[in-house]
């Protein structure tokens, strides 16, 4: 048994510790415990669990492997490092996990229409795949800037038939997505499915979310186990609202000897205000129907962020994080946009494997952990994503 002592997670209102909960009016309230109790209904049941498995074997791919990554580990010295590919699941990153359990939920409940927000656009096109393979309709907001930026992730969304709302207004970034979607949502609640991306949200979506993607840690454990006897001593994974690092980290939250390190981004510094490392530097406020450590401006309003990673810049983060960190299971610390950069190109030169901006985060900080340990320790690094959509604008970025 473990000694940590954790609170319910969530308890029956959805608070993680003192974060969390449904901040939302009253009339959305009856929806969204509408919603929870569709999954409390279906989520242990035969015949969806077994549809979903079967989609994660079939369509998927899954169990993605786990691979040693030899040239790096020399390339860094010390421990050994280690890569969770999710790199290789249809879609090309962790998202299809929960997007695959959020459309059969919302097909389940009778719902007309699925709509979501998207940052880097790997949620929009998993959710736009999903909702193509059970046959409803998806509508996606995404920020102008985020769709100059990773426009192969638009047009994918376009070919699999979903309707891509551009949103100008503000920072045109993920939390104006995030805005503008749920604006949407709210003219027809009764009808519509709103699939929030990542951890984060009014419950009962950061527990749907991370139940969802907690195959990822269920599956990298075993496979640990399996391929060296034993656990690892780090594991680490980018977190923006932290649906990918949940995954990985839930399975291993009762292990003492494995240490667990989330990767924030630092962008150009966090002496700057362009960064956005929110567990690092925010303070416990409200933001999304949810209470959660925020980035905040003097007069209390979300605090514009920055990071290389469109996926990554969220002034909030999942509730359950907060948590987390506050009882000090999880360590969070973060890494620059140069850092990142860094990663992905000696990531993709040493591995041939070319990841997303977002996982380079990750990648970076257990490239700078590993000479700081021996060579008989690891470390597990989830890769959440590939590079695909981030190859044009790295590229242009460093000239190449």
């Amino acid at each position: 048994m473990s000694s940590f002592d954790f609170a319910p997670m969530p308890n029956a209102e959805g608070f993680f510790g003192s974060y969390g909960g449904q901040i939302i009016p009253p009339e959305l309230k009856a929806i969204m415990d509408d919603i929870d109790r569709a999954y409390r209904e279906i989520k242990d049941t035969e015949a969806y669990r077994s549809e979903l498995l079967e989609l994660y074997k079939y369509y998927v791919g899954r169990p993605s492997p786990l691979y040693y990554a030899k040239r790096l580990t020399e390339h860094c010295g010390g421990a050994k490092i280690f890569l969770k590919r999710e790199d290789l699941n249809h879609t090309g990153a962790h998202k299809i996990n929960h997007c695959l359990g959020e459309a059969l939920l919302a097909k389940y409940m009778g719902k007309t229409k699925v709509l979501a927000e998207t940052g880097a656009g790997q949620h929009g096109v998993a959710l736009a795949t999903a909702c193509s393979l059970v046959g409803i309709e998806c509508e996606i907001h995404m920020g102008q800037v985020d769709i100059e930026k990773e426009h192969p992730n638009v047009t994918k969304m376009k070919i699999l038939g979903c309707k891509v709302v551009p949103v100008t207004r503000g920072t045109a970034t993920l939390k104006d997505a995030v805005d503008s979607a749920f604006e949407e949502y709210l003219k027809d609640p009764v009808n519509f499915f709103y699939a929030i991306g990542s951890v984060v949200g009014p419950h009962p979506f950061p527990m749907m979310v991370r139940d969802f993607q907690s195959i990822i840690g269920e599956e990298a454990r075993a496979q640990f186990l399996e391929q060296t006897g034993e656990l690892p001593n780090y594991i680490t994974a980018c977190v923006g609202g932290g649906s990918n690092a949940m995954g990985l980290f839930t399975a291993f939250l009762d292990d003492e000897s494995v240490n667990i390190v989330g990767v924030e981004p630092a962008g150009k510094g966090l002496d700057t205000q362009e960064h956005s490392a929110t567990l690092t530097l925010g303070a416990p406020s409200e933001l999304h129907g949810m209470k959660c450590y925020v980035l905040q401006t003097e007069d209390g309003e979300p605090m514009p962020v920055h990071s290389i990673a469109s996926g990554l810049d969220y002034p909030g983060v999942g509730p359950q994080h907060s948590y987390l960190k506050d009882i000090k299971r999880v360590d969070y610390t973060s890494i620059t946009d140069q850092e990142c950069l860094d990663a992905f190109m000696t990531l993709s030169r040493k591995e041939g494997i070319i990841p997303a901006l977002e996982s380079s985060h990750a990648v970076a900080y257990a490239m700078k952990l590993a000479p700081t340990l021996s060579a008989d320790q690891t470390i597990l690094v989830n890769l959440s994503g590939r590079g695909d959509k981030d190859a044009d604008y790295v590229a242009d970025k460093l000239g190449l």
